[in-house]
């Protein structure tokens, strides 16, 4: 697949298009959100809030530039949310040989893709990092296996639902990277060792998304087919199902089924979710925010435990 063809599919198909067609949303949670008017890590009360955790399937990169279901999304967490004093994010595109917490002051915007329209690349979020939430995500993990690294930023992963989230990019952003050697139970251990950081008013956010095979959705797409097929639905009903049922084993598992290996050649976008149900426990009530599909196969599931 070149590039061009992959530009061509996301830029004609749009993410609204795909989600009519296939019966996707991308409603937002009915239930009030807290603290869009508190202070940091704050309830709309004033008391100190214990934050939730969420995941968020990030998809195209041109859900930063499009009105869409998938933006509009992204728009309403916000309100779902207690305001952040901070934000962890572990995104799918920091995917390396080691476990590192982005230590730059003023973290750049990364542009990892190509073949996009010139828009996209303009785009700038400029958040501010936190040093201090760095070190304390380095110490939570272990500083023998973890360090600080300051030749990354915040990439589309991240950005391209914050700045439609928190668009004035005034809420400190750390990125953490995965370990692309470790097993998955290690990457719920990891999010296991940041739970603490919820107390401490930041946001533990994963950005990936719950199938990702990108093969098969630009040959379906390309070829017409709008349908979702049958693997994809069974993966993403099922990760919801252990979602609800805060069930560790099966998030651990789940690549390994028939199912699992479709939804995921590369384990990259399915990893964040586990850092996520790892800093979450049995008492976070679940929402799902966002659901559907784009391009037939892309899962937009988003989660709220907390």
């Amino acid at each position: 697949m070149t590039v061009l063809t992959r530009r061509a599919f996301l830029k004609g198909s749009g993410a609204v298009a795909a989600a009519q067609a296939l019966g996707g949303t991308a409603a937002a949670d009915g239930k009030k959100g807290r603290g869009s008017m508190s202070q940091p890590g704050q309830d709309a009360s004033g008391r100190g809030a214990r934050m939730p955790v969420l995941f968020v399937g990030h998809g195209s990169p041109m859900n930063a530039i499009e009105d869409n279901a998938w933006s509009r999304g992204f728009r309403g967490l916000a309100k779902l949310l207690p305001r952040p004093g901070s934000i962890l994010a572990i995104s799918a595109h920091w995917y390396v040989a080691g476990t590192f917490a982005t230590a730059n002051e003023r973290p750049g915007t990364i542009h990892d893709f190509g073949g996009f329209p010139d828009e996209l690349y303009r785009i700038q979020y400029p958040a501010p990092g936190s040093l201090d939430l760095a070190r304390r995500a380095v110490a939570l993990v272990g500083e023998e296996r973890a360090a600080l690294r300051t030749d990354w930023g915040l990439d589309h992963g991240t950005w391209s639902v914050l700045m439609h989230a928190w668009p004035g990019a005034d809420i400190p952003v750390v990125q953490l990277s995965i370990d692309g050697r470790l097993p998955p139970a290690e990457h719920l251990a990891i999010g296991r060792r940041l739970a603490p950081l919820r107390e401490e008013g930041v946001l533990v956010m994963g950005s990936g998304n719950v199938t990702h095979n990108l093969r098969h959705a630009f040959s379906a797409w390309g070829n017409g087919d709008r349908s979702t097929p049958d693997w994809a639905s069974r993966f993403d009903e099922g990760i919801a199902s252990a979602l609800a049922g805060h069930d560790s084993e099966h998030l651990t598992r789940a690549m390994e089924s028939e199912a699992g290996r479709l939804a995921h050649p590369t384990p990259d976008h399915y990893l964040p979710l586990l850092y996520v149900a790892g800093a979450s426990d049995a008492k976070d009530p679940v929402r799902f925010p966002i659901s559907g599909f784009d391009l037939g196969s892309l899962s937009m599931r988003s989660v709220i435990l907390g």
